[in-house]
């Protein structure tokens, strides 16, 4: 032995004070609990990344750090587990720390026994399983990407040639059509204008083939009767295949995941209210008209509040001097009628409605058209992604609901959101039964001032077929002519924004003076109460919103005409 060679004894102690800083410093976490299940030995390592002291530790349950499912698990499982095999490997489980943050743990377990198999501890290993954790998560999210990558690339594949000779063919079509002057961006526009042109024509054809269908019922089966039947039929499925081929043409969705659950809509608003006073601004105003008895919704609350934002983000950009937002609920019911004069599918029922209404500027027909195009935006450069109406049409669609969106130039926009109705809950809510008018018609006579010329028509045969005497105008100056040379009028029906310089509350106004005994009906894309709050309508006038039915057009006239 050497001089310099430590004693016996301090050899021991250096080596009994290596092992301790060891056991406190190793890079996991070391546990010793007693037989009764009670810890009484931690080290350093396992306090430093849960926080906690081993004063707070010692003489406490190892589960009882764990969160709530981990603590069942662990009871119902490892615990008997250990008792039986004596030991257990790799149990990923999450200690809850001292400030309430979960921590992603591995642990190893063995039971230490005396010579006659009594227990003395259990000595528990835990590894801290956060790096494993997030690396599993990026490996499930990376295969997750590469078989969506695979699906889309066999997709391609299967339908390339396809793809390449439709592209082709539409490419040599818009070359020719537009004498080879215009970029196939402008190509693009003019398809979203004519699609939607379409589809109002569309939607005028099929309503004007369930006219006929309504009045073949009546006349006597024959074979001519047969005949047109079948022919009428034929042009229905026909009419009906081309509104597909254009909601496809227009179709896109958006994939997100949504947490729908039953949402009292009017308390989620006043929730918001103070952002969206925030978001608007001092020179907005903002007024919400809550419906009483408003059934509960099926939504994402997020989603859905970021919607109520994003519309009132838009309106504040349309109203840059300042103006008015109005958001309004009530309960809707969309029928049948209603549903087949639309193009998208939309299943009948009841719905929740939020309208949300502006006193922008508002958008002519061509912009209408293309709102809810993704990256479509009217503002400036670097001013604006063009995804804020889209994001609203895809969360409404994907929440099984509805929207409408209604705007005339210098008249301000108003955005209709229809929310799937939420099943019966233990809550009891009494809900006031509708009391349907009469449908029938009458021999009265109608005035029907409506500037767009088809809607125009197909809402006078409606009430000829109901059997008033119809009279039409386009304006507001044609309309005032015609109620001076016929003494007999007893309604007068008007769009409320007429071109010309006469709307249909001024046309109203005049027409009234006139003959005080007169009756009007106003008829507008627009929500009641924000047409009402704009000062477009006084309290307390009778109006027909768009779009409207054969039955709701029938059941209102009938119910004014008394």
């Amino acid at each position: 032995m050497s001089d310099d060679q430590p004693p016996q004894a301090t050899a021991a102690a250096a080596f009994n004070e290596d092992f301790t800083d060891l056991f406190e410093n190793a890079p996991c976490g070391y546990l010793s609990i007693g037989p009764s299940g009670n810890i009484f030995r931690v080290n350093v390592t396992f306090c430093t990344w849960t926080g906690f002291e081993k004063s707070d530790l010692v003489g406490k349950r190892f589960q009882n750090f764990l969160n709530i499912a981990g603590r069942i698990y662990f009871e119902t499982h490892f615990a008997p587990l250990l008792r039986m095999q004596g030991f257990f490997n790799e149990v990923a489980l999450d200690v809850v720390g001292r400030d309430g943050r979960l921590l992603p743990v591995l642990v190893n377990a063995v039971e230490k026994r005396s010579s006659d198999g009594t227990v003395l501890f259990v000595r528990m290993t835990i590894f801290n399983a956060t790096d494993r954790r997030r690396y599993e998560r990026e490996l499930l999210g990376a295969r997750a990407a590469a078989d969506d990558a695979n699906k889309a690339l066999l997709e391609l594949n299967t339908t390339l040639e396809r793809r390449v000779a439709e592209a082709v063919s539409e490419r040599l079509k818009t070359e020719d059509q537009l004498r080879q002057a215009q970029k196939m961006e402008a190509v693009g526009q003019l398809t979203g204008g004519v699609a939607h042109d379409f589809n109002n024509l569309l939607t005028l054809i099929i309503g004007g083939l369930d006219t006929i269908g309504r009045q073949l019922v009546k006349l006597p089966e024959s074979y001519d009767l047969a005949r047109i039947t079948r022919a009428r039929e034929m042009a229905l499925h026909g009419a009906k295949r081309a509104a597909a081929l254009t909601a496809r043409l227009l179709a896109f969705s958006r994939r997100q995941p949504l947490a729908s659950k039953p949402l009292d809509i009017n308390a989620l608003i006043k929730g918001v209210a103070d952002l969206l006073h925030r978001t608007l601004g001092e020179t907005v105003a903002f007024e919400s008209v809550a419906s009483a008895a408003l059934w509960r919704a099926m939504a994402d609350q997020g989603e859905l509040e970021n919607v109520l934002i994003n519309l009132a983000v838009n309106a504040r950009d349309a109203m840059p001097n300042g103006g008015k937002l109005t958001i309004e609920t009530g309960n809707a019911s969309l029928d049948e009628a209603y549903i087949a004069s639309i193009t998208e599918p939309v299943s009948p029922g009841q719905y929740v409605l939020i309208a949300v209404s502006d006193t922008g500027s508002g958008m002519d027909p061509a912009t209408l058209a293309r709102v809810f195009e993704p990256f479509f935006t009217t503002k400036d450069v670097g001013k604006g992604t063009g995804l804020g109406l889209s994001q609203v049409y895809g969360f409404i669609r994907q929440s099984g609901g509805h929207i409408r969106l209604y705007s005339e130039p210098g008249q301000g926009t108003t955005v209709k959101l229809y929310l799937p109705r939420a099943p019966a809950d233990a809550k009891d809510e009494t809900i006031r039964p509708v009391v349907d008018a009469s449908s029938d018609g009458g021999p009265e006579t109608i005035l029907v001032v409506e500037d767009d010329a088809e809607l125009r028509e197909f809402t006078s045969s409606a009430l000829r077929e109901l059997g008033y005497h119809v009279l039409q105008a386009s304006t507001g100056l044609a309309a005032l002519e015609a109620l001076d040379a016929n003494v007999g009028i007893d309604l007068l029906f008007t769009d409320v924004v007429l071109p010309k310089g006469l709307n249909g509350r001024n046309l109203a106004d005049e027409a009234v003076r006139r003959r005080p005994e007169l009756k009007v009906l106003f008829t507008t894309g627009y929500t009641t109460n924000a047409i009402v709050h704009h000062g477009k309508l006084d309290a307390g006038v009778n109006l027909l919103g768009k779009p409207y039915t054969f039955e709701t057009l029938a059941r209102k006239v009938r119910a004014i005409l008394g």
